[in-house]
């Protein structure tokens, strides 16, 4: 029997945070290797922190990602208070959250229509797609805009906000600010509604896997900003612990570490991650629709992420009212704090998944030490899985559909990735016949 030994190589995959490539080489009797290169050159942002006064932290970690600062800053903020043993007020929490949920609307948003839905409609990018389906795109932006005007009021802009400070905000609008969003967030809500019937309505490649989900676990809510590091294989670890369980390395074909867990290897981040771990913690209302859809979690086809953003869009709405609806202006907009020689940790959920920051800082609040793993590092090694393994279903595809399906692949996970291979250029090599 013969068969025909193939190449796929990706020579550019820009992403948002970096550039990469793809490598895959294959034939008809399996998938022999699979290269997801980032070939940028390191940032240096955790050399950059050195020196720097911890109050800065905030502020020079949202400058890592234009799509979500909130969630570098977070998880910095966070990171700071656990080593001064600051704990927010509830008021604070609750603003805090409120922010993220803005985060999560605009960036999943931005994701779900830019980048993952032309996919599903055959055009090759946003703008070719508005030209038949305007309604789609128009939904969209609307949505996005609420999620953005959130974090305009709370951040003081929408990209790179600058109102958070270590300890709270440097100023807490008042409740008239907050109500006059109510509105918009309602239209936003039935908005969003739309969107998630019409994700659920798209055509799905049949791919279900089998994945170790990694995400924060909070009884009491949605994971946003603090819980417990749980998965679905067992793990259940408090955020300290993070480093004796998970490690990074480095792969020759990667300037970015690949993180793995110590004890099994390649894990999931990201929204499906949360969905599968977390779905009692949604609201009834996100449920009911999920179920009426056919979407109850566990979902492990990574092609059908673009409905649980929906649906975590959905939440995140509901949420932004239910906060606005409860308001308490903290007594002070932050808690003060002198600096002192310590160490901490905190991870948050980005919308792309787990945040990992790590600081230490001497007596006068100078960071000595920083380390961030981001979720794009933590999905790397599965994204590579995911191809391995679903290559093989599809092999009968022309070669341009199956190229198509590899971009579709790495977009189902990444925002800064996906918006990378929409510019592509993707070469198939055909090799001498191998003979068996």
């Amino acid at each position: 029997m013969a068969g025909k030994s193939k190449t796929i190589k990706v020579d550019y995959l820009a992403r948002v945070e970096g550039e990469g490539a793809l490598y895959i080489r294959y034939d008809d009797h399996g998938v022999h290797e699979v290269q997801l290169k980032i070939f940028e050159p390191p940032r240096f942002f955790e050399a950059f922190l050195r020196g720097r006064d911890y109050t800065e932290a905030p502020d020079i970690t949202a400058r890592i990602c234009g799509i979500c600062p909130v969630a570098y800053q977070m998880s910095a903020l966070h990171a700071m208070e656990n080593a001064l043993g600051l704990v927010p007020t509830e008021p604070l929490r609750n603003l805090r959250r409120l922010l993220y949920c803005g985060e999560w609307i605009e960036s999943h948003m931005l994701h779900i229509s830019m980048l993952h839905a032309p996919d599903f409609l055959g055009y090759p990018n946003a703008v070719a797609m508005a030209k038949d389906h305007p309604e789609v795109v128009q939904r969209a932006l609307e949505i996005k805009k609420t999620g953005n005007a959130l974090v305009r009021l709370l951040g003081g802009r929408e990209v790179h906000p600058i109102n958070v400070r270590v300890g709270g905000f440097y100023r807490v609008p008042g409740l008239e600010s907050f109500q006059a969003l109510r509105p918009q967030l309602l239209e936003a809500h039935t908005l969003a509604e739309l969107m998630t019937r019409w994700a659920a309505g798209l055509p799905f490649p049949h791919c279900e896997q089998s994945y170790e989900c990694v995400a924060l676990s909070n009884p009491s809510e949605y994971p946003m900003n603090e819980g417990r590091i749980v998965s679905n294989r067992g793990l259940d670890i408090s955020v300290k612990d993070y480093e004796k369980h998970f490690r990074e390395q480095q792969v020759p074909h990667s300037t970015a570490l690949h993180s793995l867990l110590i004890e099994r290897g390649a894990y999931l981040v990201g929204p499906m991650a949360r969905y599968n771990l977390s779905y009692p913690q949604l609201s009834g209302e996100v449920r009911s629709l999920a179920e009426a859809l056919g979407f109850r979690a566990p979902c492990n086809n990574p092609f059908k992420s673009i409905v649980v953003r929906c649906l975590e869009v959905l939440y995140a709405l509901e949420e932004a009212l239910r906060l606005i609806d409860t308001f308490q202006p903290p007594d002070e907009p932050y808690l003060a704090v002198e600096p002192r020689e310590a160490s901490g940790c905190a991870a948050t959920e980005a919308p792309r998944g787990l945040l990992y920051h790590r600081y230490a800082m001497n007596e006068q609040g100078k960071i000595t030490f920083a380390k961030i793993v981001a979720p794009t590092s933590q999905n790397q090694k599965t994204i590579e899985d995911d191809l391995r393994l679903m290559l093989p279903k599809f092999m009968h595809l022309p070669e341009q559909q199956l190229q198509g399906l590899c971009e579709r692949a790495i977009r189902n996970y990444d925002p800064c990735i996906s918006c990378s291979t929409h510019f592509l250029q993707l070469h198939l090599q055909h090799e001498p016949k191998r003979i068996s």
